[in-house]
């Protein structure tokens, strides 16, 4: 009897799951992937911000899939698919052939065609990102104690985040929680509370795909912790100074990107139609039109079910990974295939320390027991016991001191602001933005000119 061997390439959530789906099946299993971690994406921000190190999120693929005694693990970077001949090349040169083959290769940061923007503007998908916005955030603080102009110290205390999605949000909410909290008092000569936290949005507000009233909660809870949330504003320009908006720029020395993603480039080896952000159209089934052998899940994939789009989240990944391993098996077994359903377990994102919201389509949340809902959930989903162990203590000892303890700055110093600025200030104004002490109190006076009167349930009454 020859065994039908498959090929999953990418070991992100969907990956995986199908890896581990398909590890008791009578079927040969290869995982390629061009790291050997598996990683906690929504968790990186958490990283990035120092409050985890890279290890607590990340766990070594051959260890999560070593019972799997029929799955084959190859660490190398796919460089093209070629379905017709049924095989996989790989950038080194190498071939290997497959029976059905599972795209799971996830999503890349995408500036909208200005790539020259992304030395200057890091996005955030991979562990590597993430180190390298940590450096930058903490390196901003240190380069403003020794600098002694105010205007480049001001740019250096200055941290713009392009983008209002949960990314955008938990980034902005974790760096006001790093300046106001983590950082306090370690200074002598600058204040940390004096930095500047812009997030910028496109669309009308933070958070577009959550109902409106939990995007004016998210905006809400953000401008309480000192961030300035722009919405309606795009970025024309970003350069070595900051962000260009419009007709003004503001000068800041960390930039952060997350304001959109494009699927894997592997997409376009397939030869089949793809949507605007590059991701597969796929059949019904998960698999592309003309190839019953190639299924294609995660963030590559652009789907509809009931009318609503699939959106690029791990439960949808990992319900489409389900999906297609029965599908596969199925097909292998000589019976017809089902269409793919997807089910919405929810979406939270987190704004800062006990703060979130969280939608679950029948009811949702904010504040702590949103918060509370996405601890519970991430801690759930996170692969591997002892990173939920250190997770779970991380959390509790940053709750308990307000300590981040991964604020470590590693790599080469980072490239200072320039000098010779004077001729582009003359050609476009320099906003300064508000520090978080000011935009804390202008939210907090806001809540007190919107909140209802309340009914004075105390007052004496007359004597009858």
């Amino acid at each position: 009897m020859v065994v039908p061997h498959v090929v999953i390439v990418g070991a992100g959530f969907g990956g995986l799951a199908a890896a581990r789906a398909l590890g008791r099946e009578q079927v040969r299993v290869t995982v390629i992937d061009q790291r050997n971690h598996h990683t906690f994406q929504p968790l990186l921000y958490q990283v990035a911000t120092g409050g985890l190190n890279a290890s607590d999120i990340a766990s070594p693929i051959r260890r999560v899939l070593r019972h799997n005694r029929n799955t084959e693990v190859i660490l190398g970077e796919v460089k093209a698919l070629h379905t017709q001949d049924k095989r996989v090349e790989l950038s080194d040169g190498t071939s290997i052939p497959y029976d059905y083959l599972v795209l799971a290769a996830g999503a890349k940061h995408s500036h909208f065609g200005h790539e020259e923007w992304a030395p200057r503007a890091p996005g955030l998908k991979s562990l590597d990102d993430a180190l390298e916005i940590r450096r930058r955030l903490f390196y901003a603080f240190e380069a403003a104690e020794r600098e002694p102009d105010g205007d480049r110290r001001t740019a250096y205390l200055t941290f713009v985040v392009v983008g209002g999605g949960p990314t955008g949000v938990e980034l902005a909410g974790a760096v006001a929680e790093i300046a106001c909290h983590a950082l306090r008092g370690d200074f002598r000569h600058i204040d940390p509370e004096e930095s500047r936290i812009v997030l910028i949005e496109g669309s009308a507000r933070v958070l577009p795909t959550y109902e409106a009233r939990l995007s004016h909660k998210a905006a809400r809870q953000l401008e309480a912790l000192g961030v300035e949330v722009r919405t309606q504003t795009l970025v024309s320009d970003v350069d070595a100074r900051g962000v260009v908006l419009g007709d003004h720029r503001i000068d800041a020395n960390v930039v952060l990107w997350a304001a959109g993603v494009e699927a894997s480039p592997l997409a376009r080896s397939l030869g089949v139609p793809l949507d605007r952000a590059g991701r597969v159209l796929v059949t019904p089934d998960l698999t592309i039109p003309g190839h019953d052998d190639v299924y294609v899940i995660g963030d590559m994939v652009a789907l509809s079910t009931r009318g609503i789009a699939v959106p690029g989240v791990a439960p949808a990944a990992i319900q489409e990974a389900s999906c297609a391993v029965k599908n596969l098996l199925r097909t292998i077994a000589g019976k017809p295939t089902k269409p793919f359903q997807y089910k919405n377990k929810g979406s939270l994102a987190t704004i800062g320390r006990a703060s979130a919201v969280a939608d679950f389509g029948a009811f949702s949340l904010s504040g702590f027991s949103a918060w509370i809902a996405w601890l519970v959930v991430h801690v759930v989903f996170l692969v591997g016991f002892r990173n939920r162990i250190l997770v779970l203590f991380e959390w509790a000892w940053s709750y308990l001191t307000f300590e981040r303890g991964a604020r470590l700055i590693t790599g080469a110093v980072p490239a200072p602001i320039p000098r010779e600025t004077r001729m582009a200030e003359a050609e476009v104004p320099i906003e300064h933005p508000a520090p978080i002490s000011l935009v804390v109190r202008r939210s907090r006076e806001r809540r007190r000119e919107e909140a209802p009167l309340r009914k004075l349930w105390n007052r004496p009454r007359k004597a009858a």
